[in-house]
């Protein structure tokens, strides 16, 4: 059977905005639920009216986090903008990287950085490495490691994989978010966005929805799930839903796939490291899960070499 796919709508929980003058044209992509605000900047340069403008409409909105993705020729403008290079995702253009750059609102500074300023710093302006996210994040892992040694030989249940409509998926959020477990609420993360859903299942009851965004100009894919294991038996089992989920997307010919996940999770970053998942950024500040605001560690995977 065929997935069935859809077309995100107004009542999507991202709200896109747009704004134009002689020296500046951006759309900004406001999602609700995590309070963020992705920037598409149609024409470069570290303009102090682009700065301003983003950062208004981010306070106006109640925005929280500010991020952009861009290829590596535009690093230098967004560090000067007083962005931070979070990270990439690998391939996202197919042959090239998108480097994430990314602020928190409340910590932006009031002026651009020095012409030059990150341009050589491949960790985009300051010290990362020892950034409480990051080192939040490492933590993480090493635990998460730690679990795959102790459950390594154990078998992975059968996972039954069933196409999930937008009306199932909304249900199943709405579920999710009243026991505050949701991960996400499966909105775009790119314009004009197709999603494709699923719903997967184990013996035991065990049961995870799913779905991903795809651009096939690009072969990329995001990836996300709607919730995170509890215990070892759900790890196992999103363990074996989540390599489900790669087979799919290498059937749909999708060369890569990315996700995010709250940094302080090891039980599902357990899970994605099982499924050959890496971590290429680290996101401060970037969800809510239930009550909480948490940075966030994007995972990522090649999952075919893109054709010639």
């Amino acid at each position: 059977m065929a997935a069935t796919t859809w077309s995100p709508t107004s009542s999507s929980g991202v709200d896109e905005l747009l704004f134009r003058n002689d020296t500046v044209s951006l759309c900004l992509l406001v999602n609700r639920r995590h309070r963020t605000l992705r920037i598409i900047d149609f024409r470069a340069g570290p303009t102090p009216s682009k700065r301003d403008f983003v950062l208004a409409t981010a306070k106006r909105e109640g925005v929280e986090k500010i991020f952009t993705l861009v290829e590596r020729d535009e690093v230098s403008t967004w560090t000067r903008l007083g962005f931070t290079r979070e990270g990439s995702i690998p391939g996202f253009y197919k042959r090239s990287d998108a480097w994430i750059l990314g602020a928190v609102v409340s910590q932006m500074s009031a002026h651009l950085r020095d012409a030059g300023h990150g341009e050589d710093d491949d960790e985009g302006g300051e010290d990362r490495a020892s950034s409480p996210s990051v080192l939040l994040a490492e933590r993480t892992i090493a635990r998460a490691r730690r679990l795959l040694r102790e459950s390594e030989g154990r078998p992975l249940p059968a996972i039954k994989t069933a196409p999930a409509s937008g009306a199932e998926l909304r249900r199943a959020v709405v579920a999710a978010q009243r026991a505050g477990r949701a991960l996400t609420g499966f909105e775009p993360f790119g314009r004009d966005a197709v999603r494709t859903g699923y719903a997967l299942s184990a013996r035991g009851g065990f049961c995870l929805h799913a779905a991903w965004e795809m651009q096939s100009c690009f072969g990329n894919s995001f990836l996300e799930i709607l919730t995170s294991p509890r215990d070892e038996s759900e790890r196992l089992a999103t363990t074996a839903a989540i390599g489900a989920l790669c087979d799919r997307l290498v059937e749909e010919k999708a060369v890569s796939t990315f996700t995010f996940a709250p940094a302080d999770d090891h039980e599902l970053c357990a899970a994605l490291l099982a499924n050959g998942f890496r971590r290429s950024a680290v996101l401060a500040r970037h969800l809510v899960v239930g009550r909480s605001r948490k940075d966030a560690i994007l995972w990522a995977k090649k999952l075919v070499a893109p054709a010639a």
